[in-house]
């Protein structure tokens, strides 16, 4: 496999101090490589976002250190760290909020071009931004002009992509970019992105809870409860052969057509799942390699 583009290495953030303490994220580490997407899933309040946040550096980890193509990001100077900026891109999980309603839409691709792009002026500007649009399904000469709520929530999303891509980005960090969409859309969207990460060689980060959407888009999967990734490796072994009680949790939320919800294989007991989740939530350190590529911490 390439050399990471981008690394969390043992990765923490605190929020508070002393018994108040919330520890978002605990010694996370994984890695971005290009044409590959990892999946980080789990339900709300897992700290997914507050990893996403510390890729964007919207957040500075308490402790661990953040990797660009093997340096460390904390020492880089002002050049490296808006190269960074250019490199790392985020797709938002509103696609309504992250778009200004006082600006047309062809504003929201023109901004990134001049600031990451001044190689490209005049009227190279107009054609880049129609071949953005163009990239993601959408038509120019009706979708520039508009202004976000004149468009549907899936076009607002393609319109999102497009500005990510506009400064020629190596890895995206995209955040629930379909749970704000109608189901029947939502396959348009994953399959732009599956597009986006083998033509353009992109690192994808997708963070979901929907472990379906995971399967589709990833090669590789982190699943992450109370702060703590608690499974990873191959998407396709780690879905299949869940082995952290957590993961089988997860999973056992996703609907069974093969069994009926009155039979009691189908959900667990209430007391079950709050024992699952104590166990989880606290710290887990041991870490073992159940087969090749699949790793699980002990509980």
């Amino acid at each position: 496999m390439s050399e990471a583009i981008l690394a969390l290495d043992t990765v923490t953030k605190t929020f508070g101090h002393g018994a108040s303490a919330v520890h978002a994220a605990r010694s996370i580490a994984f890695s971005l490589h290009a044409g590959r997407a990892l999946a980080l899933v789990g339900e709300s309040g897992s700290g997914k976002t507050t990893c996403a946040r510390m890729a964007m550096r919207e957040y500075l980890p308490t402790s661990g250190r953040i990797l660009y193509k093997g340096r460390p990001v904390e020492t880089a100077n002002s050049a490296e760290i808006a190269r960074y900026r250019r490199s790392v891109q985020m797709i938002f999980q509103d696609p309504f909020a992250s778009l200004n309603p006082a600006h047309a839409i062809a504003h929201h691709l023109r901004r990134p071009l001049k600031l990451h792009r001044p190689d490209i002026k005049g009227t190279e500007i107009n054609a880049t931004i129609r071949e953005l649009l163009e990239r993601v399904r959408l038509d120019p000469d009706l979708v520039a002009p508009k202004y976000p709520h004149e468009l549907s929530g899936g076009q607002r999303q393609r319109v999102n992509i497009a500005r990510a891509l506009a400064v020629r980005p190596e890895v995206i960090v995209a955040d629930e970019p379909t749970s704000m969409l109608d189901v029947s859309v939502r396959l348009g969207v994953l399959n732009l992105l599956n597009e986006m990460k083998r033509e353009m060689n992109l690192g994808l980060l997708y963070i979901t809870h929907d472990i379906a959407t995971a399967r589709y888009v990833a090669e590789d999967i982190a699943v992450m409860y109370a702060g703590q990734i608690v499974e990873w490796g191959s998407t396709a072994r780690v879905i299949d052969n869940p082995l952290h009680p957590y993961t089988r949790l997860l999973l056992s939320a996703v609907p069974d057509p093969d069994v009926r919800f009155e039979d009691p294989k189908a959900r667990l007991r209430p007391d079950e799942v709050e024992d699952i989740r104590r166990r989880s939530a606290a710290p887990q350190d041991d870490v073992v390699e159940v087969e090749p590529g699949h790793f699980m911490r002990v509980i």
